[in-house]
């Protein structure tokens, strides 16, 4: 298994929109892949998250990039004020101030090379090794979460940068087994309208790698996930978030040394570490997957594929679940145990087939399926699955959001996935990194699932677990 704890910018999202608008913003069109780190309260791009390689290979340090127009101006206006000499002789005479920045770029140069590990001799914020060279590059790396002294007092003069942005603003983390994700909503303005996303962010940390085994974190793991996590935390905060709610689901529930990973989110979140009931966590998928939808549609069979469990979870109306299980069935639960070759041997996808069938009938017996109309997938495999189907060149979550996907097509990309090394899927331009490794035992989750139900076709949608607990923290159903 690789690529753990990797950001993986050429393989992140991008909606067409943001392309189009950031191209706007900077009055041409980008060169260096990027994927949106932050955004204002219209919903536009506030901040960028740069590849470390523009697109003919060359070397472009400046990760975190400032794209809004009206919080470029404000900045704009600090830096021909003359505050970059002002600050610098502030550092020459303030101890602490000059080691605040110190870190700053060592942070910046190790937040960099989570893309490219080389990378991290190209120097901290923008590329500069010492000192302030663009007010700029540190408030944008601050806005990406990143421990920035300079970048805070830039935000203390130019903050609030639009005149209508909306208090109450939260935040929620999902620590799931496999990967860690954070969204960051503002409220509505009135009641009809749909909270504003202003972040939405995963890196895969492989939280539970070994505890099916062990029961326990591996040390590694823990010390990846805490990192991403107080990152998060300090976004969540410089995008003005009230509340951080943190939620941990399986592996964490199977963990004896979870008590370390809750001390670490009371630190960093100033809230509690939620350790989520595999009824809660179906709850709030379920929550997350149909708000919106049809009533007309239901009633609704949502199954959240994971890395450690899989929910399946039956509702009647929208938002409301009446009936859900959590098996102990998921993506890296089950790759650990089954995928023994890479690619996988035929006597591996045996072992694979006959757990999930043993998990699905477990599903059977709880949830009343067969009366659901509408078939919902949720999470990392169904949605790769989606974007490999359609033959995505970048992952863009517009297109796949609350799209069908066949049975047939499911069918399809699995032998594909099947008869490819985990180099070879890691490498397709829509795999999040860390996820090719377990995209196989996701994937034979969703289509067995899909076989044991009688279903042609299953609605893909983008939100889930982490939508639902931000939706719960927001008040809105």
């Amino acid at each position: 298994m690789t690529n753990t704890g990797s950001s993986g910018v050429e393989h992140g999202e991008l909606r067409s929109a943001d392309l189009a608008t950031v191209a706007e913003q900077l009055g041409r069109e980008p060169t260096v892949p990027f994927t949106v780190t932050a955004r204002c309260t219209g919903g536009h791009p506030l901040v960028i998250r740069n590849a470390p390689l523009d697109t003919e290979g060359a070397p472009f340090p400046t990760t975190h990039w400032l794209t809004c127009p009206d919080a470029v101006k404000a900045v704009s206006r600090l830096e021909a004020d003359g505050w970059i000499a002002r600050l610098n002789e502030r550092a020459d005479d303030d101890e602490t101030f000059r080691t605040a920045i110190d870190a700053a770029h060592e942070e910046a140069a190790e937040d960099r090379a989570r893309d490219l590990p080389e990378a991290r001799a190209w120097g901290g914020v923008g590329g500069t090794r010492r000192g302030i060279k663009c007010l700029h590059a540190h408030y944008a790396n601050r806005l990406g979460g990143g421990a920035d002294a300079v970048g805070e007092w830039v935000a203390e003069q130019v903050e609030p940068v639009h005149a209508t942005q909306r208090a109450h603003r939260v935040a929620a983390i999902d620590q799931g087994t496999n990967s860690c994700r954070l969204l960051v909503l503002e409220p509505p303005a009135d009641g009809s309208a749909e909270p504003t996303e202003l972040a939405r962010d995963m890196i895969i940390t492989r939280l539970g790698r070994g505890v099916d085994r062990d029961g326990r974190f591996d040390p590694d793991a823990l010390a990846r996930t805490i990192a991403v996590i107080e990152r998060y935390c300090r976004r969540a905060r410089a995008l003005a978030a009230e509340t951080i709610r943190v939620g941990a689901t399986s592996a964490t529930r199977d963990a004896s040394n979870r008590d370390e990973l809750a001390d670490a989110v009371r630190r960093s979140a100033g809230s509690e570490l939620e350790v989520i009931t595999g009824e809660q966590e179906a709850a709030l998928s379920f929550l997350g997957a149909t708000r919106g939808l049809d009533p007309l549609d239901g009633p609704f069979l949502v199954v959240d594929i994971g890395g450690g469990s899989t929910e399946f979870v039956f509702g009647r109306a929208p938002a409301i679940a009446d009936h859900a299980i959590s098996v102990r069935m998921g993506s890296v639960r089950l790759t650990e145990r089954s995928i023994r070759s890479d690619p996988p041997a035929p006597e591996d996808l045996d072992r694979l087939r006959e757990e999930v069938r043993r998990g699905i009938e477990e599903a059977a017996a709880a949830v009343p399926a067969g009366e659901a109309r509408t078939f919902v997938s949720v999470a990392g495999t169904a949605t790769t699955i989606k974007a490999i189907a359609l033959g995505l060149g970048r992952y863009d979550p517009d297109v796949i959001h609350r799209t069908w996907l066949t049975a047939a097509e499911a069918e399809r990309v699995l032998g594909e996935l099947v008869g490819m090394t985990n180099e070879a899927r890691a490498a397709l331009p829509v795999m999040a990194p860390g996820r090719g490794d377990v995209i196989v035992a996701g994937a034979v989750i969703l289509v067995e699932a899909m076989r044991r139900f009688g279903y042609e076709r299953t609605l893909v949608s983008e939100t889930d677990i982490l939508d639902g607990l931000a939706f719960e923290a927001l008040g809105v159903r």
